[in-house]
């Protein structure tokens, strides 16, 4: 009986164990399983003004961009992806998935009301009841770009140069999101990088040692003036984009524990010019002169904190589960103009007359440009042409992405939030202009492109079909273009004439487009911008 109790016990024991190691083994099993299926983290980083020249993968020659190039080597580059040609409808659309040749747009707002603050004139309060009376009421089942992480889960947060129109408000930045903010809520004071006050979370947060009303813009062109102005720091002692690295490494820091979506817009290299000092690379570089070097200095900075940011990843021991996407919001822009070199208003330095962006349309090499900025293409900033639309755009995901991908998808900014739906498990309806390119990440099969792309500029709307053709419009003069790119990305070869047929098909899409009316995508400041007044 005693022998039989012992045999008992011990088979009890061994159950036990067994039991034990079972349960174990399905833990370490369910944490593996978790661990695979863990949503990645998602990193954003939204260049201001950086044309597709200007990197090392595109060909620039005097700045070298490694940290923004690795990217690229060890993701995926989209060749063919394009944005708006301005900043503020450009972050609308990214914001919003729409793009801008609605009817009904979406708002955009003046500028400069926050500097108010600075002068006395008006109160915090009055200034965001300013803004939030002019808006339009949202619509409760529109989704934007930080909802959409938000809902699945995610902290969300923004950090710089603060989401879209010119002037914006705590109640936008809830609305659109986001968890965390802080930088800029207006783009005028974005033009300076000494800010005597920033926001963090509806807070008017003062800078120590900051003290001018316009952020410390500089002026335009370079002349002994300038520079003198530009280099007297009396009340400019922190730098902007420091603030901006200092709470974007803290984030990634203090939310390494769960997934996370940072949407970073930072000031650079948006002009005028401005930085602590010239990069090490350029002080005797013979080939610039100072202003152009403290623009080259900006470019790389940025470069350099996107090496900071990947550093921080692996140090947190999450780069592997991290999404960086890299792109930038609008073309080249010259902020280093000065007599012999680039001169404002762009003007062709061999014959003396200004470009127009359609006889005498804007080329590198003909403007003076040392960086050639647009990479080649004609025009800048606020032109439909391809060197004020066409954008660098970079994902990077380990384990995901395979290594030096390049596609030659046709894709617009306003397929991110699609996109970033997909990524992110986010299971309602998205209705935006834009279409997911997820599975092109994952190097499958593409279920579903566009047809074409569409944007507004300041001589009316431009249209890039998948295949390839091009038609852009100067409505003031009724031209229409028509341009097959993958034969003529320089846009020098004007194809109507010879094709009336396929200018006549384009031209219908285009009208299509603009839900009727060219008007639609011709974008005016005087016109589309909406006024705020304040008592």
């Amino acid at each position: 009986m005693k022998k039989i109790s012992i045999i008992l016990l011990l088979v009890f024991v061994v159950g036990a164990c067994k039991s034990k190691k079972l349960t174990e083994v399905a833990q370490v099993s369910s944490a593996v399983e978790k661990s695979i299926h863990k949503k990645p983290n998602i990193i954003l980083i939204f260049a201001d003004d950086l044309g597709i020249g200007l990197l090392g993968q595109n060909g620039q020659k005097i700045i070298k961009t490694p940290n923004i190039d690795k990217l690229a080597n060890e993701g995926i580059r989209f060749n063919n992806a394009y944005s708006n040609m301005l900043c503020a409808p450009s972050r609308a659309s990214l914001i919003s998935g729409l793009h801008d040749c609605h009817e009904n747009k979406f708002d955009i707002t003046s500028g400069a009301v926050y500097k108010k603050l600075s002068t006395g004139k008006a109160t915090l309060s009055e200034i965001e009841k300013g803004i939030n009376k002019v808006l339009k009421p949202v619509d409760e089942n529109a989704v934007f770009l930080g909802t959409v992480a938000k809902e699945a889960g995610y902290k969300t947060a923004q950090v710089g140069k603060l989401e879209w129109g010119f002037s914006a408000t705590d109640a936008q930045m809830k609305r659109h999101g986001w968890d965390y903010y802080y930088g800029y809520l207006d783009h005028a004071r974005a033009h300076g990088f000494y800010p005597s006050f920033l926001f963090e979370n509806g807070q008017k947060v003062d800078i120590p040692g900051n003290t001018l009303a316009n952020s410390g813009k500089s002026h335009e062109p370079e002349t002994a003036e300038s520079y003198r102005e530009r280099h007297d720091m009396t009340g400019k002692k922190v730098y902007s984009q420091n603030l901006f690295m200092e709470k974007t490494l803290n984030f990634i820091t203090e939310n390494k524990g769960n997934p996370f979506f940072l949407y970073f817009p930072t000031q650079l290299p948006h002009g005028p010019v401005s930085i602590p000092k010239v990069h090490p690379d350029f002080v005797n570089d013979e080939r610039l002169t100072p202003i152009e070097k403290e623009y080259a200095s900006m470019v790389k900075m940025l470069d350099d904190n996107v090496g900071e940011i990947m550093h921080k990843l692996k140090e947190e021991n999450i780069a592997d589960n991290t999404i960086v996407i890299f792109m930038s919001d609008n073309g080249h822009e010259i902020y280093y103009g000065q007599k012999g070199r680039v001169q404002k208003p762009y003007t062709n330095m061999k014959t003396g007359k200004r470009f127009d962006d359609l006889n005498d349309k804007y080329y590198s090499d003909l403007g003076g440009d040392v960086f050639d900025g647009n990479g080649g293409r004609a025009g800048l900033k606020r032109s439909n042409l391809q060197g004020g639309i066409n954008i660098p755009l970079i994902f990077n995901w380990p384990n995901k992405i395979k290594p030096g991908s390049i596609s030659n998808r046709l894709v617009a900014n306003y397929d991110i939030l699609s996109t970033i739906a997909d990524i992110t498990g986010f299971d309602k309806p998205v209705n935006t202009d834009g279409i997911s390119f997820y599975n092109e990440l994952l190097g499958n099969q593409a279920t579903k492109q566009h047809d074409f792309v569409v944007y507004s500029s300041y001589t009316g709307p431009t249209l890039i079909t998948n295949d390839g053709w091009k038609i852009r419009s100067y409505l003031k003069k009724d031209v229409f273009e028509i341009y097959y790119l993958p034969n003529d990305f320089k846009e020098e070869k004007n194809l109507s004439q010879q094709n009336p047929e396929k200018l006549e098909e384009l031209k219908q899409k285009l009208l299509t487009a603009c839900e009727g009316d060219f008007n639609n995508g011709l974008y005016s400041s005087k016109n589309k911008e909406i006024r705020i007044k304040l008592p």
